[in-house]
């Protein structure tokens, strides 16, 4: 489905209207002299620029056009700490998706046709409750060979349900497709049926990735590696809820996939996300970030136990902090045209020097890689206006 896709991707990351985990990057503050100020949500890991990118470079496509409509540079490629914005992963997705022609983007053996997920949207919209539509959608998909096997697996009346994938498809070595698979699935469904579902597990069937930090944010749910099958749990409760959307709804939903659906949005149920939204909050108002005491008052608990809970996701305050200056960093040097000493002062940096530091630490470059993009798709503007 050419609502299969992105890292969907993200941060982990997500996106909204542009592919949203990590997010698209949004625009704040007031426009300087230098441009408008930008500040930015999730930013997705470039683990996911090379998945998506697989299926072309099999197909013997080149791959530099692809990475240009994305404005990414290509040498981020190189570094597995770098990271691109939203906004840059939808012009890359739908380069691919029209260079492939592809709703699998090349990553499965057999290609699903375009409007082959709207089909199966459209078979599914006239079912009683979800879980008859989803045993429709999957049975919809096994009509086509050399696509995933997906399966709605629920026990006779037991409290859990789970969408699994069966079998993974066999040209998808980064797991890249498989992984969109699910979160395509579980938001659809959400969609579906007008209310969030609330994920209680997600387990892989191989062992973790070097990006594994960003599969809880993407999932919002306690993840596992090395399990016995690819699988995202839920209440069975859900099965039976009606769903309440129609005809014109999926038309409009349909017009903005896949990001509509891949899109991450951080509904704060877990801590992580808690204070990931409170420190985004203080850093458009200020370069100072709030410490750890003032943010756990914010968030009525004390310092102690607010540790204690971010650990228990495998994070903490301090990586929190670097992620949300880091996401910002990258919004504002490929998104807007704020000079790097501005940039790193309305960060929260005294010298230029140690938000270049930073910026290596975080992404294993300099600032000036991830602004070559801009320069030239602004050089490229100018000349087509």
């Amino acid at each position: 489905m050419a609502t299969t896709a992105a890292g969907a991707v993200s941060a982990a990351g997500t996106v909204r209207g542009a592919v949203s985990g990590a997010g698209a990057a949004s625009a704040a503050g007031t426009a300087s002299a230098a441009g408008t100020v930008t500040t930015a949500k999730r930013t997705i890991t470039v683990h996911h620029v090379r998945a998506v990118l697989r299926g072309a470079e099999r197909r013997g496509i080149d791959t530099v056009p692809l990475l240009q409509a994305g404005n990414i540079p290509p040498l981020l490629l190189g570094d597995d700490r770098a990271r691109v914005t939203a906004a840059q992963f939808a012009g890359l997705f739908r380069a691919v998706y029209r260079a492939t022609r592809d709703e699998f983007l090349g990553l499965a053996s057999a290609p699903s046709r375009p409007g082959t997920f709207a089909m199966m949207c459209y078979a599914a919209l006239g079912c009683r409750d979800l879980g008859a539509a989803v045993e429709r959608g999957t049975a919809f998909y096994r009509l086509f060979p050399g696509g995933p096997d997906l399966a709605l697996e629920h026990g006779g009346g037991g409290p859990g349900a789970a969408f699994s994938i069966r079998s993974a498809p066999d040209r998808d070595e980064d797991r890249f497709l498989s992984e969109c698979l699910l979160i395509i699935w579980h938001r659809l469904c959400s969609w579906l049926i007008g209310r969030r579902i609330p994920l209680r597990w997600a387990e892989f069937h191989y062992p973790p990735p070097p990006h594994k930090d960003e599969y809880d944010t993407l999932f919002g749910c306690p993840v596992r590696f090395g399990a016995g099958r690819t699988a995202a749990g839920f209440d069975a409760h859900w099965l039976a809820a009606p769903l309440v959307r129609d005809e014109a709804e999926l038309r409009v939903m349909l017009g903005r996939a896949p990001f509509e659906l891949l899109s991450r949005r951080e509904y704060g149920t877990t801590v992580a996300e808690q204070v990931r939204h409170t420190l985004a909050q203080s850093l458009r108002a200020s370069p100072r970030l709030p410490s750890l005491g003032e943010t756990a008052a914010r968030l009525a608990v004390s310092p102690a136990t607010l540790r204690r809970r971010l650990q228990r996701e495998s994070t903490s305050f301090q990586q929190l902090k670097d992620a949300v200056r880091r996401d910002a960093a990258i919004a504002g040097l490929t998104e807007g045209r704020e000079p790097i000493a501005e940039l790193a002062a309305r960060l929260g940096f005294s010298e230029d020097t140690s938000f270049h530091r930073a910026f290596r630490r975080w992404t294993g470059t300099t600032p000036a890689a991830y602004r070559v993009g801009a320069v030239v798709e602004s050089a490229v503007d100018s000349v087509v206006e």
